[in-house]
């Protein structure tokens, strides 16, 4: 016996409504959600994107599988790397002085021991990070207004 789209082959088996599937993902589109649920007369139907994440970010799906091709070339973890500044506290990192202020500092400039590399915001204070030591900037590891943790590797100064 043939049976139509969009009608259940048994009473006890409820069909698949494909059209409300293809407007829930479409919510998500429009919304941003990564996850929705409708349920109707029993039936529920859960919508879930996982596989990225959003798009204003910059992140693809493959972006984790080509970040561990790539590892091999680096010699050293930043967090090993014995020129690497670590994170005092936790809290949000800025670069900058303010909002739309020059950096304090970019790859390749010089640093003396206690000039200011960055702020970070914690319970609404900004604390000033010092250079441990003098030397060049090579690595510059966190972005601006990037949460932080304790011992997080901010900076690589050689």
């Amino acid at each position: 016996m043939a049976r139509k789209p969009g009608n259940p082959t048994s009473s006890n088996s409820p069909a698949v409504d494909h059209d409300v599937i293809r407007e829930l993902a479409k919510l998500l589109d429009e919304t941003g959600l990564t996850e929705i649920e409708y349920e109707r007369d029993g039936t529920s139907i859960r919508v879930a994107r996982h596989a990225s994440a959003p798009a204003g970010r910059g992140w693809a799906a493959e972006a984790p599988r080509a970040a561990p091709a790539a590892a091999p070339a680096e010699s050293v973890d930043p967090a090993d790397h014995p020129g690497a500044v670590t994170s005092p506290m936790v809290g949000t990192a800025y670069l900058g002085s303010s909002p739309g202020a020059k950096p304090f500092v970019d790859v390749g400039s010089q640093v003396k021991a206690g000039e200011t590399l960055m702020i970070i915001e914690a319970m609404k204070t900004m604390n000033q990070i010092p250079a441990p030591r003098s030397g060049t900037v090579t690595q510059v590891l966190v972005e601006n207004g990037q949460p932080v943790e304790f011992g997080e590797p901010l900076m690589i100064i050689e």
